[in-house]
């Protein structure tokens, strides 16, 4: 998880085919590595050793025009070089392979009875349904969660009807309780009402979360 105030949370998600397992996003392919196949990561697991052990089988979220969509890939290797994350996938095993499935995230299929969720990480379900609290004030309810490759957004409804798109980062979403059954915001100037004409807004600026995992 990348550090700074603009730091991304985690989120799992709930799988529809399947309600008694749940699937928890733990990385995205980034870029083809060398000429063998290999795939530098971006991960959202504190666990890499743990997770992507040889054998280990991910679900892959890729648009629908991937030939890719729809499949499954099995980890043949896992490394570290020169401090980045690399995997090897099966039957992937050349440059142009691994081009071909560049930018899919990876699910991991897991138990509901499994151990909770990593720290700083929930399950859509437990996010869904939560108050939206700002300076004190419950302004409006969770309704969805959206996974992007960059980050995931919180769909909130106001109490006035409107839905708002709310980066799902701790510099705007700072507290999660899902005790206590709410999420405190402190969105920057424009999210959540319009500006005066003569103000930029800055919405966007403070919502994007670095991605430096494509560099290098």
């Amino acid at each position: 998880m990348a550090s700074g105030s603009a730091s991304t949370w985690r989120t799992t998600e709930m799988s529809a085919a399947r309600p008694a397992r749940t699937q928890l996003r733990v990385g995205r392919l980034v870029k083809a590595h060398g000429l063998k196949g290999a795939l530098k990561l971006e991960l959202y697991t504190d666990d890499p050793d743990g997770r992507f052990v040889p054998g280990a089988v991910f679900t892959l979220q890729v648009p629908e025009s991937s030939p890719w969509h729809g499949k499954s890939v099995t980890v043949r290797e896992f490394k570290w070089m020169n401090s980045h994350p690399v995997v090897f996938i099966d039957g992937i095993d050349d440059r142009d392979g691994a081009e071909s499935i560049v930018r899919a995230i990876l699910w991991l299929d897991q138990e509901e009875t499994d151990a909770a969720p990593e720290e700083d990480a929930w399950y859509d379900h437990q996010l869904v349904g939560l108050d939206v609290v700002r300076d004190g004030a419950v302004i409006g309810r969770v309704t969805q969660v959206d996974h992007l490759p960059s980050q995931d957004l919180l769909s909130v409804k106001l109490g006035d009807g409107r839905e708002v798109l709310v980066p799902f980062v701790k510099a705007i979403v700072p507290e999660v309780d899902v005790a206590a059954g709410r999420l405190v915001v402190t969105p920057p100037a424009g999210l959540f009402e319009e500006l005066p004409a003569d103000e930029a807004p800055v919405a966007e600026a403070a919502s994007e979360a670095p991605d430096d995992a494509d560099e290098g």
